[in-house]
């Protein structure tokens, strides 16, 4: 028999992890925006103390500092950095991500101080990510960073882990305790998914098949935002057949995609090379849950211990997701905007929309990959492109949301994180979520409108 669950480790098992819940998981009313979360609340709190000219210039110069010590660091290597494990882990990079932040930093210079060409300085580019996206997730990051341990350390992934194993694995081929990923996603924000991965791949709680997994099909775009893309599209009273399509397709997506390349052909080991261990058999699995929950529990008693991790993780999200998304995300909102690029790859779609009944198709398929660069530009060239027809503007919406990988944000946090997720994976993965889950999407509108 194992050691008695002593009451003191049930009681730092729980307290923490409903903490937690509450911050990255309860829906609350807000008057502006009708939903948020409560860590969204305190990011977008902490924007309105900043004001937006104070957080832009802290963004700003963040990069151009993170990028000048990364560039001392990779050409001098001093000890005072490589040596420490802290700082090493925060400005030892390869030249490709070297180069990255060096160009998110200029960027973020240029937009910041309005230099350089229109294509760069465009409201719906350079402006876009550095005035638009990236002052709210400096916020986010700071607050999810900070609190992320509440979910992570305090047994909540190894209890949840534990009650879900047996429908994770079969279905998803992911561990029972990635379902507080999915959750976290579904309910919170893609990028707050993505980071909890990134923790859990780091902690060798992931191998790189199930990190990529669950980062790439489950960090789904917020309740919220989907709120606000029907709202903008003036079809929010198609809420519910929006969000039984988008769990459908989901769901089809979810299971398909682990089982084709890339992520079929991702290894399956852990971030130190060793194979995945095969999960224990239990006869219990709520008190098992309990039982590995209070372990974990107990292992992260220290205060300091968790707040080191907390500011550890927060520095690691600025300095090295900030400027990637920056560099990726201008580039990519770029190429949307200024070049033909994105209509000449929707034409093979056309045919296809057309076939099943989708009005507007040569409008509708210009929309359907330019969601790769920013979530939003599907719904703003809905607009642009004169499109009205309610069906078309649901499955431009629905698909939007359902694609997941955006360079401007979900797709440069992802890139930028540990998990073995290239910028071609991306690609594909995009691609491969776009052509499963458009003919589901498009049945599901022939059938609830």
């Amino acid at each position: 028999m194992g050691k008695p669950i002593q009451l003191k480790y049930v009681f730092l098992f729980v307290m923490p992890s409903l903490v937690g819940i509450f911050l990255f998981m309860t829906p609350l009313p807000d008057d502006k925006e009708g939903i948020l979360l409560p860590v969204t609340i305190a990011a977008k709190w902490l924007q309105g103390q900043l004001g937006e000219s104070v957080i832009i210039s802290i963004v700003t110069w963040l990069m151009v500092g993170g990028a000048l010590v990364t560039l001392i660091t990779t050409l001098f290597k001093p000890r005072m950095i490589t040596g420490n494990k802290f700082y090493h882990g925060l400005f030892v990079t390869t030249i490709p991500w070297l180069v990255v932040r060096i160009i998110g930093a200029l960027f973020a210079v240029l937009v910041s101080y309005e230099i350089g060409p229109e294509f760069l300085l465009d409201e719906g580019t350079g402006a876009l990510l550095l005035k638009g996206l990236l002052p709210f997730l400096f916020a986010i990051f700071l607050f999810a960073g900070l609190l992320m341990p509440l979910l992570l350390n305090f047994g909540l992934m190894e209890f949840i882990g534990m009650l879900l194993r047996k429908f994770m694995r079969p279905l998803f081929r992911l561990p029972g305790r990635a379902s507080v990923d999915t959750m976290a996603s579904w309910v919170g924000d893609g990028t707050v998914g993505i980071m909890l991965s990134d923790q859990q791949y780091r902690a060798g709680a992931y191998t790189e098949r199930e990190a990529a997994i669950v980062a790439s099909t489950f960090s789904v775009v917020s309740i919220t935002f989907s709120i606000y893309i029907l709202s903008e599209l003036n079809i929010s009273h198609l809420f519910w057949s929006f969000f039984l399509t988008l769990f459908v397709a989901g769901l089809i997506a979810a299971f398909i995609m682990p089982r084709i390349p890339p992520l079929s052909r991702k290894k399956d080991v852990y971030i130190d090379g060793s194979p995945r261990r095969p999960e224990p058999a239990v006869k219990g699995v709520f008190s098992a849950g309990l039982a590995a929950a209070t372990a974990r529990a107990a292992e992260n008693a220290d205060v300091g211990k968790n707040v080191k991790s907390g500011i550890s993780n927060v520095l690691g999200l600025w300095l090295g997701v900030l400027p990637v998304v920056m560099a990726i995300g201008t580039l990519a909102t770029i190429a949307a905007e200024y070049t033909p690029l994105f209509e000449w790859l929707g034409m093979p779609f056309i045919p296809l929309l057309e076939w099943m009944n989708v009005p507007q198709a040569a409008e509708a398929s210009q929309t359907l990959l330019v969601g790769f660069t920013d979530m939003l530009l599907p719904t703003i060239m809905a607009g642009t492109f004169g499109i009205t027809n309610e069906f078309t503007l649901f499955v431009i919406a629905t698909l939007s949301v359902s694609q997941l990988i955006y360079m401007s944000e979900t797709g440069g946090v992802l890139i930028a994180a540990k998990i073995p997720v290239s910028f071609l994976d991306c690609v594909w993965i995009f691609l491969l979520r776009t052509v499963i889950t458009l003919p589901i999407i498009v049945l599901m509108a022939h059938l609830l409108l």
